[in-house]
């Protein structure tokens, strides 16, 4: 495996940066744009998985990268929960909520994926 020289690089972020595009788009709509606190959360909850993988990267130990990657995996968690929200309040039809799913679930997938790679490769 090529070593990862920034966190752009990591196929979570890029996955985690599409949902919070497709979540800025959907909530940036019609009534979906005034439910302050539905949006508001939904967005944060969205920067968040990206953040914490960015901040996770330029940590200090792989520990602590893991943990970071695990709070990211618990915002995607978050958002696929939130996107029930959306959907029952009518913000979103049901073609937006399963492509959030969908990214959302994939994002976590890959997170997982990454944790186990990072708990199990030998120290370099």
């Amino acid at each position: 495996m090529t070593a990862i020289r920034r966190f752009e690089e990591i196929k979570a972020w890029q996955t985690a940066r599409q949902l919070s595009q497709l979540v800025y788009k959907l909530s940036g709509q019609g009534a979906f744009a005034r439910d302050f606190g539905l949006r508001d959360q939904m967005q944060r909850a969205a920067v968040s998985i990206m953040s914490n993988i960015a901040e996770g990267f330029e940590s200090q130990s792989r520990m602590l990268f893991i943990s970071f990657l695990y709070r990211a995996r618990g915002s995607a968690a978050e958002l696929r929960a939130q996107a029930y929200v959306a959907l029952d309040s009518r913000h979103i039809d049901g073609a937006d909520f399963d492509r959030i799913q969908q990214l959302s679930h994939k994002c976590g997938q890959q997170l997982y994926r990454f944790i186990e790679y990072l708990r199990h490769c030998p120290d370099r």
